[in-house]
């Protein structure tokens, strides 16, 4: 009984030593001035690279920006950036309605002049000058009423719509011309649903007959 005991005994005086974790934690970095002693003081240490400077904790004071048109000799890392331009110039801001204007006006004058320089409209003309009561009611030399004509209304030939009035004037008076076609298909001719000339004094003269009674200006030359 004797030697259990005693080695009972000796179990509970024995010590062990203290287990280890396997995980370190490293230890942390203050942004601090380090000491090697008691009165002994080392250099600043740079914990990071900062967005201002590269060489001194704290960062250095920021150069204030260069002045446009200012020539830089040289190239500091703390030296502020320029302002940013606007995205759209003051300039631009001012002009820009302006510019709209005119681009708007001279898309108008370009299709005008198109419809102008077409053979709907240089075809109705010559009707006009061939008809005989139209050059009875406006005179000789039936031409457009101003230098500059305004045609309004649709040409679309490839969707089969004309629809146009503009202004004319002879050497005795002036009216509206108004001219309407239609095609039915594709492959078919247009038909004319108006064809009609307003005097000033509000008188019509319908110059197009559907039952065909009219007088074709294209079947009988001039002169004969």
């Amino acid at each position: 009984m004797a030697q259990p005991l005693a080695l009972s005994a000796l179990l509970r005086t024995r010590t062990y030593p203290a287990v280890q974790c396997l995980r370190t934690i490293p230890p942390r970095r203050f942004a601090s001035v380090a000491s090697n002693g008691p009165g002994v003081v080392s250099a600043p240490v740079v914990p990071w690279k900062t967005p201002h400077s590269i060489t001194s904790w704290p960062p250095e004071p920021l150069i204030a920006a260069p002045n446009e048109g200012e020539l830089l000799m040289e190239r500091l890392p703390n030296r502020e950036l320029p302002e940013l331009p606007p995205f759209i110039p003051k300039q631009v801001t001012r002009t820009f309605p302006l510019f709209v204007l005119i681009m708007s006006a001279s898309i108008f004058a370009f299709f005008n002049y198109q419809k102008q320089e077409s053979s709907v409209v240089t075809s109705t003309l010559y009707a006009l000058r061939t008809n005989a009561l139209v050059r009875e009611t406006l005179g000789d030399e039936i031409y457009f009423a101003s230098k500059y004509p305004w045609i309004k209304g649709e040409i679309n030939q490839v969707h089969g719509r004309i629809n146009v009035t503009f202004w004319v004037k002879g050497t005795k008076r002036q009216g509206e011309v108004r001219l309407r076609c239609r095609r039915r298909s594709k492959s078919g001719y247009f038909e004319t649903q108006e064809w009609s000339l307003t005097l000033e004094d509000g008188t019509v003269l319908y110059l197009y007959d559907p039952e065909g009674n009219a007088l074709d200006p294209f079947q009988e030359p001039m002169g004969e």
